[in-house]
């Protein structure tokens, strides 16, 4: 399989997200936006440094193993929150790869967002509570005034 570039950009959302990962051309549902290598990381969570901790995904669940988690490279450790999302993501095993897939169309110039508290790639979650319980503040981006 071949990973070629994904059809996505960085901007500044304007928000208290800071930046963002976007779409630089229309999407279909279904359709994969981005296939990322990934990172393993098999020893404990909390030696992990903890701004790195923010980054990663669950790999054992995603994956239905006992192997952690993984940094999503490419734009993978970029995405957004939002819920419901309008993207999941998968774990691919035998490429070791996240796969990040359109859950419905998705326009150009549209930030792509993922659902940080489902933990097993979906989309959508009854409570939002991933910030709270890393205990992560918004950023908020400071002017250059």
């Amino acid at each position: 399989m071949t990973i070629q570039s994904p059809s996505v950009y960085i901007k500044d959302t304007g928000t208290t997200k800071g930046r963002g990962a976007y779409a630089s051309r229309p999407h279909a549902k279904g359709e994969t936006v981005e296939a990322c290598p990934v990172v393993l990381f098999t020893g404990s969570y909390t030696s992990i440094p903890e701004e790195v901790r923010k980054l990663l995904f669950n790999w054992g669940v995603l994956a239905h193993t006992t192997s952690g988690h993984c940094l999503a490279l490419g734009y993978g450790s970029m995405y957004n929150h939002e819920n419901p999302a309008n993207m999941r993501y998968e774990a691919d095993v035998e490429l070791r790869l996240l796969r990040f897939v359109a859950i419905r169309d998705i326009a150009a110039d549209e930030e792509l967002t993922v659902n940080y508290n489902a933990v097993g790639g979906g989309h959508v979650s009854e409570r939002d509570t991933w910030f709270t319980g890393q205990g992560v503040e918004p950023y908020a981006a400071e002017s250059d005034a």
